[in-house]
């Protein structure tokens, strides 16, 4: 129970020491939070008319030197929001509504979904820590007292060697029956719930190491004369179990440290977003408020230097922000009135006033974290190799320590029993499978956070995997390879008009219609300075175009079918018009009075980081096909342009999915990249769905990555981070393979009969916990990886 006093003492915070106890009860240390008898306590001290007591003189001299730190009341721990479920991140399967320790594995159970901003060390961390130093400091006198001998300090000749043998036992009781409790704990859950794990393994080897020494320390004389040395104490194995505990404590702790920086990633995501908006009120007062209490609708500024703190739009101001925290992208964004911005990003250098359209979970920073939270816990289906192997590993594990105790008791060198002690526990340490059942979660939760850094957003384990081994990507044209806004290139004029005049009829013509070619068009006469009348009779024809009066005129404007309703024909217009659609462009033919009189083309550019990005593409071994809407003039014309391999023009949504199923069919593996609602049947038909950030709601639900940044970038940054974290995973289970293969053979004894060697528990130990970090290490390499 002590144990509980003292961990809640500083996890909890201290309470306030009290005045003199009733009825001889205790009361509370206030610096380090152990019970004090009041009546016996040597140590006390006054302070503002109440006695405080103290288990020792340093903890008297910190109160004293500083009373108001141990007796303010400290805030509250953060705690999970109500309603939060806890997994086990080796196995997310486990869910469970409060926390605890994994039935299948024993780990403690790890809060689900986003962490709270300023969590501290989880507790069980504190505890592990606390438990290791202790291990630790009883741990090296003891192998002081056993191995002096090596350093030329004959310690066990000094003191005697039957009081050696019971200052060992005093300084292992400890480690073994206090520090290792949770070990044990976890073992006998493991063996309760039938799975057995590397506790169950720890468990048998520490308990049997232990109370093999404890029995030949207090009845030497039931051992056969072959067991005792020339003291007439048989020899035990305190400074195994009791070095054991430690270096798996040190096992432990760094793991624990290292799964708490793969969630850095979260926490460096919800640091984004500032803590406070000023919020521009009715009558113009400006007031900083907390970032919970933003309503949708209200006025925020944002100034030079600060970070955007919802999602909104710019009513007000013009400046430049960096979206690369939550885009990848290095380049500052220019904002003007109407534009959107997003929480979490950097205002670079001018003053804006912002209208909230987005706030709380809402946003996309906090729909960022809570994806990335949830990815981190999904499972890969590579790691069902690993949880196949564990299921058959540890009782194999049992019984080749079973093997090894009855062949060197039966054959072995005298003192054979002692030989089959050390040989069956040094397999049961050694065979730890720890490593083999984080190889998987590791790399993912490292992944998963680096991907979200670079605006790669990946919504399961299994998407992950599936992407490294995909080998055609289907792309959509429009918004994908191009910018998605088409722009106005070129203006002819035939027959003694000029292209000033072309433009200013065009514009005129088109400011009545909501067409995207149209804006274009207006937006092209705008840039270009032209003349924009007012259009009178105006009529849209489907399919085919638009026509009315402008400036006394008759005007149409549209493809050849209007033309030919308008009986206008012209030859050359018609070539000039072909040659302009071979370029991937959209020629309209204009008409006044019944007349050819020139052409207007428009075009959706190309992304400036398309052709980049398609090369690496195909050198990561993809096959892009482009599936467009578009006729296949245009669609050839940007395919050749950007070397794509394959094209489907004049493709409807539902044959996208059919283009996808035909692939898979044949033995392809498929990734289908779109942005729209349309898009959705075929993102969610594709063995791997990525979804532009940029595109609809439920686009991003059916894929299985989004990109913040919706271009051809982040599916080489997908792909990147898909095939490095597949071959981490792969060499983290060549780690814990091989080391197993190699050390349960060694650790039975299989070098004794060629080079003498034994294998002692303690390095079994190191080793164990050195095959936990080296896979913890490899997998944290993914932190720093270019994409």
């Amino acid at each position: 129970m002590a144990d509980h006093h003292d961990h809640a003492a500083h996890a909890g915070h201290h309470a306030h020491s009290m005045g003199p106890a009733e009825n001889g009860a205790t009361v509370r240390d206030p610096v380090c939070g152990m019970a004090v008898d009041p009546a016996t306590a040597e140590h006390r001290h006054e302070h503002e008319g109440q006695t405080h007591y103290f288990c020792s003189q340093g903890c008297h001299d910190k109160f004293v030197a500083d009373p108001g730190k141990y007796l303010t009341p400290k805030p509250e721990s953060p705690k999970a929001p109500k309603g939060t479920k806890y997994t086990c991140p080796m196995h997310p399967q486990i869910i469970r509504d409060e926390p605890g320790s994994c039935p299948i594995c024993g780990m403690a159970l790890e809060p689900m979904g986003v962490p709270a901003e300023d969590e501290g060390p989880s507790p069980e961390l504190i505890d592990f820590t606390r438990r290791f130093w202790v291990s630790a400091a009883l741990s090296v006198p003891l192998l002081v007292l056993t191995m002096g001998m090596v350093f030329g300090l004959p310690i066990r000749e000094w003191i005697g060697e039957r009081y050696a043998v019971w200052i060992e036992l005093i300084l292992a009781t400890p480690v073994v029956l206090w520090a290792a409790i949770p070990f044990f704990e976890r073992a006998w859950a493991s063996i309760l719930n039938r799975s057995p794990n590397m506790w169950t393994l720890i468990g048998l080897g520490v308990g049997a190491a232990y109370a093999y020494s404890v029995v030949a320390t207090l009845l030497p004389s039931i051992f056969p004369p072959s067991f005792r040395g020339e003291h007439g104490t048989v020899p035990v194995y305190f400074e195994a179990a009791a070095v054991i505990i430690a270096l798996v404590f040190l096992g432990q702790v760094l793991e624990l440290r290292a799964r708490e920086r793969t969630g850095s990633a979260i926490r460096a995501l919800l640091d984004l977003a500032p803590k406070t908006a000023r919020r521009i009120a009715e009558d113009g007062s400006e007031t900083d408020v907390p970032l919970d209490e933003v309503s949708l609708g209200d006025r925020l500024r944002v100034r030079p230097g600060d970070s955007v703190p919802v999602d909104g739009v710019v009513i007000e101001g013009r400046t430049s922000i960096d979206e690369s925290m939550i885009t990848g992208e290095p380049v500052p964004v220019e904002k003007s009135e109407g534009d959107p911005v997003t929480g979490g990003t950097l205002n670079r250098n001018g003053t804006l006033v912002i209208r909230a359209d987005k706030v709380g979970s809402d946003t996309m920073l906090s729909q960022i974290v809570d994806m990335v939270a949830k990815a981190q816990r999904s499972r890969a289906p590579i790691q069902g190799l690993a949880d196949t192997v564990s299921s058959y590993f540890v009782p194999t594990v049992v019984a080749v320590a079973v093997l090894s105790f009855v062949v060197w008791a039966l054959v072995g060198p005298s003192p054979s029993m002692t030989y089959a002690i050390v040989a069956a526990v040094s397999v049961l340490i050694i065979a730890c499978p720890c490593a083999l059942g984080l190889a998987t979660p590791m790399s993912i939760m490292t992944a998963t956070g680096r991907g979200a850094q670079a605006g790669v957003l990946i919504k399961d384990a299994e998407a992950l995997e599936r992407f490294a081994h995909v080998d055609t990507l289907i792309v959509d044209k429009t918004g994908t390879l191009t910018e998605g806004k088409p722009k106005l290139t070129d203006v002819i004029a035939f027959d003694g008009h000029d292209e000033a005049e072309i433009l200013s009829l065009a514009a005129s013509l088109e400011r009545g219609s909501e067409h995207p070619l149209a804006e274009a068009i207006v937006d092209g006469a705008a840039d270009r300075g032209a003349d924009v009348r007012q259009a009178t009779d105006f009529e849209a024809i489907t399919g085919k175009g638009v026509k009315g009066r402008v400036g006394g005129r008759d005007v149409a404007l549209g493809n050849a079918a209007m033309m030919a309703s308008l009986n206008a024909k012209d030859h050359e217009a018609a070539e000039r018009a072909d040659a302009l659609r071979a370029e991937g462009k959209t020629a309209m033919f204009i008409a006044v009075d019944g007349r050819i009189a020139g052409l207007v083309a428009v075009a959706d550019p190309i992304k400036p980081t398309t052709a980049e990005a398609i090369r690496h593409l195909h050198e990561s071994g993809l096959k892009i096909i482009m599936a467009t809407g578009d006729n296949e003039v245009t669609a050839r014309a940007v395919a050749e342009k950007l070397g794509i391999d394959e094209i489907r023009a004049d493709v409807l949504p539902e044959g996208k999915q059919a283009l996808i199923e035909e692939i898979r069919a044949a033995g392809g593996k498929v990734a289908m990249a779109g942005d729209g609602v349309n898009d959705a049947p075929a993102l969610a038909a594709a063995d791997v769905g990525i979804a532009m950030g940029t595109g609809a709601d439920v686009a991003v639900e059916s894929a299985g990555f989004t990109l913040v940044k919706g271009d051809l970038t982040g599916i080489v940054r997908a792909r990147t981070l898909s095939q490095v974290t597949i071959r981490n995973i792969k060499q983290n289970l060549f780690f814990a393979f091989a080391y197993n293969t190699v050390g349960v053979p060694i650790a039975a004894g299989i070098l004794y009969p060629v080079f003498g060697v034994l294998l002692s528990p303690m390095i079994a130990a190191a080793a164990m916990s050195l095959s936990s970090v080296s896979v913890i290490a490899n997998s944290l390499r993914l932190r720093t990886i270019r994409l």
